[in-house]
């Protein structure tokens, strides 16, 4: 990978070129500073949902909710594997009961669910809570 890629900044939306060499040199985003790629997890729902799929790296959307014991147990998880997959794909949680329009548009039928998106499309979908090796093997089997 030589060519730029083109990373949304999960805080300002603002679409930024990186070179791919430097994904692991902390970018910044060049309208707001914000860090473009910071081993977290963000909040994603229906103000910055068309801005995020935009973006080269591969986006894994956890849609969650707070009343949802698996999905409160598989937090800390969805979390490890934001730090583990740093730079690699990005990593966002949807509440839905804070979207449920957007959790209805995706038809979301249980929670938790991962849904994993590459170039602006769903390209494969997982339900129930995973153990972190689990998590990362199925995302080596999609080429993360």
């Amino acid at each position: 990978m030589t060519d730029p890629l083109l990373i949304p900044c999960p805080d300002c939306q603002g679409l930024n070129r990186i070179p791919a060499a430097r994904l692991e040199d902390s970018p910044r985003c060049g309208r707001c500073k914000g860090a473009l790629l910071t081993g977290q997890s963000f909040a994603l729902g229906s103000g910055n949902y068309a801005a995020q799929l935009k973006g080269d790296l591969p986006l894994l959307v956890d849609v969650w909710a707070a009343w949802c014991g698996p999905c409160r147990s598989f937090a800390p998880v969805f979390e490890q594997a934001a730090a583990q997959l740093q730079g690699r794909c990005r990593l966002a949680k949807l509440d839905s009961e804070a979207h449920p329009q957007l959790s209805a548009q995706l038809n979301i039928r249980s929670i938790p669910s991962l849904i994993l998106f590459q170039g602006g499309r769903e390209v494969a979908r997982q339900t129930g809570a995973l153990p972190l090796p689990q998590l990362l093997a199925w995302l080596r089997s999609q080429g993360i």
